[in-house]
């Protein structure tokens, strides 16, 4: 007998966050508990690996997923490890900070439980690097008008703190170099796809001048360009002379170069792929990494020379995430997921080459029975090559009796700057042993594919973006084993627009839609929109102030009259970014039209369920609609 879809939603996943500074323990964030939480792994005396669940330490058992990791040290003299957690309520994402002692007494139940740092629950603070000796934490927050994010220095000593850097828009910090001295900023723009990034040298600030922008003398920019371009924040070298960082100033794919605190900078690694990089604490490393086509590839180089030492060995051909250097650079950590492997924590040690396997989550299904994808291209209306993966069930999947060519469900990624990578998704394994295809398309304005590709969807072209569900549907009709008068489409967030946008402008391709948290009118989402996420998201899609008609085009809403397949929404009570209005206004305006719309609503969630039972709740709902409605 096949497992149930519980088997598969029950699936638990485990990734390092950080190595404490002796190296002998190691964060693992798991959904063992039902969320991501926080547990240790004691490695000293680890001998035989992986470890199963059971080894791992819980050290966090909140409500919501929580998110930690080791200070480099102690500055008040303690000898005991400390963490720094960010964690929200309700998926509100409005995360406050936290310490505690990496040996609690037990689980920490409640954020109450924990020693507050940064705590205001009507604003948001997100944790931007912590100074070698431990002393200064960098932090952003919106908390002065509710909107920019404000570059914040808090002393963990004396509690006391300061805003450094503010330009009235979105700014993040990206950690400090060895020395203290500087703080990497990042900036978004209103350009789609841009940021800036600053070196702010704190020793030239004046407190009681308060915070600086872009024009202080004690600032300088990294990369600077005049077109849209991506700048990542700087990995230094041990003595703060040197550091490397990842852009695409002046090319297609962001490449690696090296800069000095003046500003000077040049390409030194460039792929054919975009790639990122990381120098380890003691500098005896650069790990340079890349998306090959969405499959992770990694290399590690020396700093000084730049040439590759050794290739970094990964379980297969899927998606490494999460590279953590142990403190001395002997040890490599990473999560490691693909089609045929849920996800587990990884160590490779630098010295001897050993890949081992650092832990074994629970996984009830046989992993003989998942399915890999394969890459595919087809063309769209203007000759575009668009990449999608395609998960083709066993034959022993299919139902006897049953040679018609097979139902499928097309899923489409959010962002939309982002990218549909060969890893492992329950549900996509669950729908493929029940004799679904499913095709992942990574349709234009997705990443990974250069910057280019990238901007193909901006503004007035949105439903270039969607035309390519049109032409991925005609290459269903290509292919004799996949039947495109049964095909469905699902999608979360920007993924879940382009499910109604398909049903909306394509009624007659498409039989089905499953829409999570998604955009029903992108007028209406970017007025009710936290105020924070507004200009960042009109960037993308328009500005309500000059590009109202273009955004009303695009909205699915206004086409309702067109629509005509059955519908399934599940969304969010507490959603900050995509407001639970936009699907009660498409269910309702839909149910008017005497179309079949089922509307599943989480009282605790934001955006996307983070909660095992709200998916274990969920997703069979989902599986029994397709089922019925593609006669499956």
């Amino acid at each position: 007998m096949q497992p149930d879809i519980r088997s598969y939603l029950e699936i638990r996943t485990a990734a390092p966050s950080s190595w404490s500074p002796d190296g002998t323990r190691l964060l693992i964030s798991s959904d063992l508990p039902g969320t991501h939480q926080v547990h240790r792994l004691d490695l000293e005396d680890v001998e035989v690996l992986p470890q199963p669940a059971a080894s791992l330490v819980q050290l966090t058992d909140l409500e919501e997923p929580v998110g930690a990791g080791y200070l480099p040290a102690n500055p008040t003299g303690d000898p005991d490890r400390r963490l720094l957690l960010a964690t929200d309520r309700g998926g509100n994402e409005r995360h406050q900070l936290f310490t505690a002692s990496d040996e609690p007494a037990g689980p920490y139940g409640t954020p109450d439980a924990l020693t507050p740092l940064v705590v205001d629950e009507d604003h948001i603070h997100r944790p931007g690097g912590v100074t070698r000796d431990g002393r200064l934490l960098a932090y952003a927050t919106n908390r002065g008008d509710g909107v920019a994010f404000d570059t914040w220095v808090h002393d963990l000593t004396t509690g006391e703190e300061r805003c450094v850097f503010a330009t009235g828009g979105w700014t993040e910090p990206g950690g400090f170099s060895p020395d203290g001295r500087y703080l990497a900023v990042s900036e978004l723009t209103t350009k789609a796809g841009d940021n800036r990034v600053h070196l702010v040298d704190l020793t030239a600030l004046d407190p009681a001048d308060g915070p600086v922008g872009h024009d202080h003398p004690a600032v300088v920019e990294l990369a600077p360009h005049e077109d849209s371009a991506t700048v990542g924040t700087p990995s230094w070298l041990p003595d703060s002379s040197v550091f490397y960082l990842a852009t695409d100033v002046g090319r297609e794919f962001t490449g690696i170069a090296r800069g000095t605190p003046d500003g000077r900078w040049e390409y030194v690694v460039e792929k054919e792929w975009s790639s990122g990089c990381a120098v380890d604490w003691a500098g005896r490393h650069l790990l340079v990494v890349w998306n090959e086509d969405g499959i992770s590839r990694a290399e590690l180089r020396d700093p000084a020379t730049l040439e590759v030492t050794s290739p970094v060995p990964l379980p297969g051909d899927g998606v490494a995430d999460g590279y953590r250097f142990s403190r001395d650079g002997r040890y490599l950590a990473f999560s490691y997921t693909s089609p045929l492997v849920p996800g587990d924590a990884w160590r490779y040690d630098t010295d001897t080459g050993a890949l081992e396997r650092l832990t074994a989550s629970p996984c009830a299904v046989d992993p003989a029975a998942f399915v890999d994808a394969e890459l595919v291209r087809f063309p769209s209306f203007d000759g575009l090559e668009i990449p999608a993966f395609v998960f083709r069930p066993r034959p022993e999947a299919r139902t006897a009796g049953d040679d018609r060519p097979l139902p499928v469900v097309v899923v489409i990624h959010g962002g939309p700057e982002s990218q549909y990578r060969p890893s492992f998704a329950p549900l996509t394994q669950y729908l493929v042993a029940q004799g679904f295809a499913v095709v992942a398309p990574n349709v234009r304005g997705s990443t990974g594919y250069g910057r280019s590709y990238q901007h193909l969807d901006d503004v007035e072209k949105r439903l270039d973006s969607v035309a390519d569900l049109a032409a991925l549907h005609d290459w269903l009709t290509t292919q004799d084993d996949l039947d495109e008068d049964r095909a469905a489409l699902y999608g979360g967030s920007y993924g879940g627009y382009m499910v109604l946008a398909g049903l909306a402008f394509q009624p007659e391709r498409w039989a089905a839609g499953v829409d999570i948290v998604g955009i029903s009118d992108l007028v209406t989402f970017l007025e009710n929109t936290s105020a924070w996420r507004r200009a960042f998201r009109e960037r993308e899609y328009g500005s309500l102030e000059h590009d109202r008609d273009v955004l009303e085009a695009a909205s699915p809403i206004h086409r309702v009259g067109e629509m005509r397949a059955p519908l399934f929404i599940v969304h969010g009570a507490n959603d900050p970014r995509v407001p639970l209005s936009e699907a009660e206004q498409i269910h309702a305006v839909l149910r008017d039209h005497g179309i079949r719309t089922d509307l599943l609503v989480y009282e605790d969630e934001g955006h996307g369920l983070a909660k095992l039972a709200n998916r274990i709740d969920c997703y069979p709902r989902v599986a029994a609609f397709l089922k019925e409605v593609l006669d499956a």
